[in-house]
């Protein structure tokens, strides 16, 4: 087993930082930072900045110039191995004269997968695998799921009150949380490759459900996902607009009329409902490497009592709305304690006044 040392440590920190740059542009690609150094001192580095566009390893390359020469490269995934729509990044490497190289993770896709470090150990480079690992794969959790699982990774997002509501019994939600953490949501809306919503919130609240970040920062456009089971959203609705790509899914036995200009695909009835782990499959084979869910206590339930959920990200406003407001989640028939379900906070902080929780399930349902 390699033994890492200081440098090798803080290097590969340093590319898993610029790696996080792509969170918005990458997709479906995964997130890639590189760093190139001779010992200690960097003398080139870059990130895979969108899909179709140069790697990060070519990006520290060009950087680096004729100082890679006998340098070490510190990248966060394994170099590529194949043409796609890149020339392969491991033969860049050897060309360049980098004769280590440190990588975090080995690369799950089948194209690539220990191709790339055979590539370069046949051609005398030094290969050096696992630091930071569990960092990398958080990093890309997205890309790990799809190609490891045949699902995107699905993050529930929440907002409620101290009291656990969601609305007033009326319906009113607008708004529980503040300012901040609306602003907050749409960064995470930026880093996922979909949105999903049910039609009873379409239907409810008429979102337009797109990731609106400050001027001069840039995102690809997350798919918007409705599910609409019956067919009964619109083609009006401002999901269907023209400021992102939209998809519906309904189920096998309707055949809705949503015209000539949207997309949609069916899936089979699980008692009565959409059966949820088909859709998400459906996802993945559409490249779509994270999931954020918008919607009601009714689906949120569901993705749950599934065992879909991966992570809750949770606003909790410092408000009271009182015993008739809407709760949280709908549908989980827990009657004894054993039953409930454990999260982990993976992490906590204050978003203006609003609390934020990232949690996870740490086991599923007995």
């Amino acid at each position: 087993m390699t033994e890492f040392n200081a440098t090798d440590h803080a290097l590969m920190a340093r590319a898993l930082r610029l790696a996080e740059r792509g969170a918005y542009t990458t997709k479906p690609n995964p997130m890639v930072g590189c760093v190139i150094a001779q010992g200690d001192r960097v003398v080139g580095e870059g990130w895979h900045v969108r899909a179709g566009e140069p790697h990060a390893e070519v990006h520290a390359l060009q950087h680096a110039g004729a100082a890679a020469m006998g340098a070490t490269a510190y990248v966060t995934l394994e170099p590529c191995a194949h043409h796609g729509r890149t020339p392969p990044c491991a033969n860049a490497l050897v060309a360049a004269g980098i004769t280590r190289v440190v990588a975090a993770s080995r690369d799950p896709y089948v194209q690539v997968s220990g191709e790339g470090f055979r590539k370069l150990t046949a051609s005398g480079v030094v290969v050096d695998t696992g630091l930071m690992e569990t960092a990398a794969r958080e990093l890309n959790r997205g890309f790990f799921s799809r190609i490891e699982r045949g699902r995107p990774w699905v993050r529930l997002k929440l907002a409620m009150s101290l009291d656990g509501r969601t609305a007033l019994a009326s319906g009113e939600s607008k708004w529980i949380t503040s300012e901040a953490a609306r602003a907050d949501v749409q960064r995470w809306r930026a880093r996922s490759a979909a949105i999903l919503t049910a039609s009873g919130t379409v239907l409810a609240d008429n979102p337009q459900l797109t990731a609106r970040l400050p001027d001069g920062e840039e995102a690809v456009a997350p798919l918007r996902v409705v599910l609409d089971t019956r067919g009964r959203v619109p083609t009006r609705a401002r999901v269907f607009d023209a400021s992102a790509p939209t998809l519906a899914v309904h189920a096998v036995d309707m055949v809705p009329d949503y015209g000539d200009d949207i997309a949609a695909y069916s899936v089979p009835r699980v008692k009565g409902r959409l059966d949820l782990g088909a859709m998400l499959a459906q996802l993945g084979q559409r490249a779509i490497n994270e999931v954020q869910v918008e919607a009601g206590a009714t689906l949120a339930g569901s993705l749950i009592e599934a065992g879909l959920v991966d992570e809750l990200l949770l606003y909790i406003a410092p408000v009271i709305l009182g015993d008739r407001g809407r709760p949280l989640l709908g549908g989980l028939d827990i009657s004894v304690m054993s039953e409930r379900l454990g999260l982990e906070i993976v992490d906590s902080r204050h978003v203006g006044p609003d609390l934020r929780l990232l949690l996870r399930p740490v086991r599923s349902r007995a």
